[in-house]
């Protein structure tokens, strides 16, 4: 239906042009059109676009209806003096007149950009203007001295309240719908300037009429995609610019010309490059001037990110993260904003209710949630934040990976102590219940040999034999222990020998094995043998393929043939084990699935 409306619209403006060609040209506009022609084309056109996109939102089906009577109208009324009459005497130029003032001059300020009405109070500006069309048409048929002027003013007074409405929309709105109104609020001097100043310029707001449906229509459908903010501020730094630079040339001009008279070439040339030499300064200072008329003292987000890294510059790994929420929060002045790091939450500011959730990604891997609060009141928040988020949402991720680095490493840390102290419990465990107590009893059993030796020579034998068998059971733990502590078969064979062993064949090498630090061999040997475990036990392997490469790290291969991993694959305590080992020495350590079947369990240990 919509579209119909703007076909229709299109084609009675084909038809007035042609009835406008029968007539002379007007006095009052060098265009061969009215500014009724412009709105009876753009904005039906515009409401089509807008009604097939968002077809429940009525501001699209006022500007269709809005366009179609100001085309009717012009029609008309151009027939009419084809005629020979008088407009005002064919009742569809005014009813077509009215129909348009209320859907584009009061309905439609009044309903954009939500369709809604801001209370219900603002009902009887309606009321208003139908109250003051009712009284122009009821002076027209009982003619009363002031009735039509008065119809008038009531009519002017209506759509001055309906854009008084949009002054306090915007005050009350939300960042996103400031956004849209400012779009209209933009585009209206283009509209009204030359209209208010009147003759001679004020046939240029008939080229401007479609910027109103134009930003209309961008506001809804596009808004989150272009800037206004940048819009205004290249405007007015470029008018700026121009103003500033023809007066510097002008001024230049001038007084290179008294003090160079008669030489007209190298005043003007004196004058341009004078000019030319504040272009620079002044675009820097106008910008400046701009950024913090639009925002404030936060000003433009490359200052802001240029505050942020000196700030990360000085701030330790604890504090960074804090310090880069601190500018976030100035830069968008939302009443806080906070970053979820594994469930560790930095907050600055009073957060409340987040507003937005953005995923901080660090070189592609998830580091965190960046919480952002409501925005307080501000000239342009919504085009601004999108600028400042994308600017510093990088340093916000490398400020929680560096949180996180630093929290793993706490937590590294915290791990070696316990597991250090663990150890040493079960070294004094071992050595006070195990062996102290074996060489307590040896040291008795020796006691009563010496005593029994000349009196029962026999069981004086049998206590040493019982001593010589604990001897040997002592032996044994002591080995135990010593193996606990470190691989015995790396100091007999060699870092690749004892791999060899526990492989039951031959182990691929490459660079010189010998001379490796003694942590960095027992936690290959280590990540082999529970490699080597896994496949055997789990992955009911037939082939099993260990290699240890060396040139700048230590490279560690373990793949197999087996079944692989299954798809809901956890780690236990074996792949943690594993993982745990290379990172105490700063090292990596992957278990993944091998093209064609089986695991990879690939480690890379810094030397």
């Amino acid at each position: 239906m919509a579209i119909g409306l703007a076909t229709l619209a299109v084609v009675l403006e084909l038809a007035d042009i042609w009835v406008t060609a029968q007539l002379p040209p007007s006095p009052y506009t060098p265009l061969p059109f009215a500014p009724e022609d412009m709105a009876g084309t753009a904005f039906p056109v515009f409401g089509a676009i807008l009604v097939h996109s968002r077809p429940r939102l009525v501001i699209g089906w006022l500007l269709c209806l809005g366009g179609l009577a100001s085309a009717a109208n012009i029609l008309s009324a151009n027939t009419a003096r084809l005629l020979g009459d008088s407009p005002a005497d064919w009742p569809v130029v005014g009813l077509t007149w009215n129909a348009c003032t209320l859907a584009l001059g009061v309905l439609l300020p009044l309903l954009y950009p939500t369709g809604a009405l801001l209370s219900r109070r603002w009902r009887w500006v309606v009321v208003l203007a139908v109250a003051g069309m009712g009284l122009d048409w009821a002076a027209k048929l009982l003619p009363v001295p002031g009735g039509r002027q008065a119809a008038q003013v009531v009519v002017a007074a209506a759509m001055g309240l309906a854009f008084v409405s949009l002054a306090i929309r915007f005050r009350r709105a939300d960042p996103a719908e400031r956004r849209q109104l400012m779009w209209l609020v933009v585009t209206l001097p283009a509209l009204l300037v030359p209209w208010m100043i009147g003759d001679p310029v004020w046939w240029l707001a008939t080229p401007a009429i479609p910027l109103i449906p134009a930003a209309i229509a961008v506001a809804v459908l596009r808004y989150r995609l272009f800037g206004i903010d940048t819009l205004i501020s290249r405007a007015l730094v470029g008018t700026g610019l121009a103003i500033v630079i023809a007066g510097v040339y002008v001024a230049a001009s001038g007084a290179s010309t008294l003090l160079l008279s008669g030489v007209d070439r190298s005043a003007g040339l004196a004058a341009a490059l004078f000019a030319g030499a504040f272009f620079l300064p002044m675009r820097r200072l106008l910008l400046r001037g701009v950024d913090r008329l639009l925002y404030g003292s936060t000003g433009d987000p490359q200052a802001l990110a240029g505050r942020l890294k000196h700030r990360l510059q000085h701030a330790d790994p604890g504090h960074g993260l804090l310090a880069t929420l601190d500018v976030l929060v100035e830069g968008l002045s939302v009443t806080g904003a906070a970053v979820d790091v594994d469930g560790t939450v930095t907050t600055s500011g009073t957060l409340g209710r987040p507003a937005r959730t953005v995923a901080l990604v660090w070189h592609g891997e998830p580091v965190g949630l960046l919480l952002i609060g409501p925005t307080e009141r501000r000239r342009f928040p919504a085009a601004h934040d999108e600028r400042v988020i994308a600017t510093l949402t990088p340093y916000i991720a490398d400020a929680a990976h560096a949180v996180r680095l630093t929290a793993a490493l706490q937590r590294s840390r915290e791990h070696i102590l316990r597991v250090r102290e663990e150890e040493r419990r079960r070294l004094r465990r071992d050595l006070h219940d195990g062996l102290g107590q074996s060489l307590s009893a040896m040291a008795m059993t020796i006691n009563v040999a010496r005593m029994s030796v000349r009196r029962s020579p026999d069981q004086a034998e049998r206590l040493l034999t019982d001593l010589r068998a604990g001897m040997d059971a002592v032996t044994g733990d002591v080995r135990q222990l010593v193996y606990g502590l470190r691989p015995p078969a790396l100091d007999e064979l060699g870092l690749a020998g004892a791999v060899e062993r526990l492989a039951f064949g031959p182990v691929r090498t490459a660079g010189d094995l010998d001379g490796l630090p003694a942590a960095v061999e027992v936690a290959t040997y280590r990540i082999v043998q529970e490699a080597l475990t896994n496949a055997r036990k789990h992955a009911d392997a037939t082939r099993i393929e260990v290699r240890l490469e060396r040139d700048t790290r230590l490279r560690v291969t373990v793949s197999d043939d087996g079944k692989g991993l299954p798809a809901d694959a956890r780690a236990g305590v074996g792949m943690s084990s594993m993982r745990e080992r290379a990172a105490e020495l700063g090292g990596t350590c992957v278990v993944r699935g091998r093209r064609g079947g089986g695991t990879v369990v690939h480690a890379e240990l810094p030397l």
